[in-house]
C-alpha cells in the first residue's frame, strides 16, 4: 500500500495521519484532494454505522484505501444523547454554543455524580478486496454544570477529564493527543497495523 485516503476535510484531523503513516512511506491525502469529492449521508444509527459507510462509500468509488471516522458525546443520564446527533444536536446548522447549551438544559438537576459521559470515535479501515473493519476509542469523563477553558471545540469546554483535574478544553493539544478518544482509536490502528502489516500480512 502506497497511499491512503483520510475521509475528511479537517486538516488537523489529516495532520495526524501523516504522521502516523510517515514513518512507513505511505502518503496521505484527503477529501480536500480530490476535485469532486463524494457526499456520504451519514445516517447511520451507531458511530461504527456511519464510520464504515463512509470508509466504503469513498473507497469504492476512489479505488484506494481510505480511513474515515465518526466521533460524538455518549450522556449516560441521557440514554446515551447525543450520540450520532452530537455536531447537530441543537439544530440542523452545525453550532458548538447552541449544542452545549442544550446539553446543560438537559441535564438540569442531575447531580454530578451522575452526569458521566465519554467521547467516542468509531474509524472505519476500507481496503479494496478485504472486510472492512472498525476500531473504537473512548474518553471517560463528566458533564461538568459550567463551561470552562478555551482550547478544543465542541463539548470540549463542559467535559471534565478526571484523570487531569480539567476540563478537555482547558488541556493542551499536547495533553489531548495523548488521551482523546481519537488519539486512542489512533493508538488501536498502530497497534493493529504492527501486528499485521508491518509483519508482512494483511489488515
Amino acid at each position: 500500500m502506497s497511499e491512503v485516503l483520510i475521509a475528511t476535510k479537517n486538516p488537523g484531523k489529516v495532520r495526524e495521519f501523516e504522521a502516523f503513516f510517515a514513518g512507513r512511506g505511505i502518503r496521505v491525502s484527503s477529501l480536500l484532494d480530490l476535485e469532486e469529492p463524494q457526499d456520504v449521508v451519514e445516517d447511520g444509527e451507531t458511530f461504527e454505522d456511519n464510520a464504515v459507510k463512509k470508509a466504503e462509500a469513498i473507497g469504492k468509488a476512489a479505488g484506494i484505501p481510505v480511513i474515515a471516522d465518526d466521533s460524538g458525546l455518549e450522556v449516560d443520564a441521557l440514554n446515551g444523547a447525543p450520540g450520532v446527533y452530537s455536531a447537530r444536536y441543537a439544530g440542523n446548522e452545525k453550532n458548538d454554543d447552541a449544542n452545549n447549551a442544550k446539553l446543560l438544559r438537559e441535564l438540569k438537576g442531575v447531580p454530578q455524580e451522575k452526569r458521566t459521559a465519554r467521547f467516542v470515535c468509531a474509524l472505519a479501515v476500507y481496503m479494496p478486496g478485504n472486510k472492512s473493519f472498525v476500531l473504537r476509542g473512548t474518553c471517560e469523563g463528566l458533564i461538568a454544570e459550567d463551561q470552562k477553558g478555551e482550547h478544543g471545540f465542541g463539548y470540549d469546554p463542559l467535559f471534565y477529564v478526571p484523570s487531569k483535574g480539567r476540563m478537555m478544553a482547558e488541556l493542551t493539544r499536547e495533553e489531548k493527543n495523548t488521551l482523546s478518544h481519537r488519539a486512542r482509536a489512533l493508538q488501536l490502528l498502530e497497534q493493529k497495523w504492527e501486528e499485521t502489516v508491518d509483519k508482512g500480512g494483511a489488515l
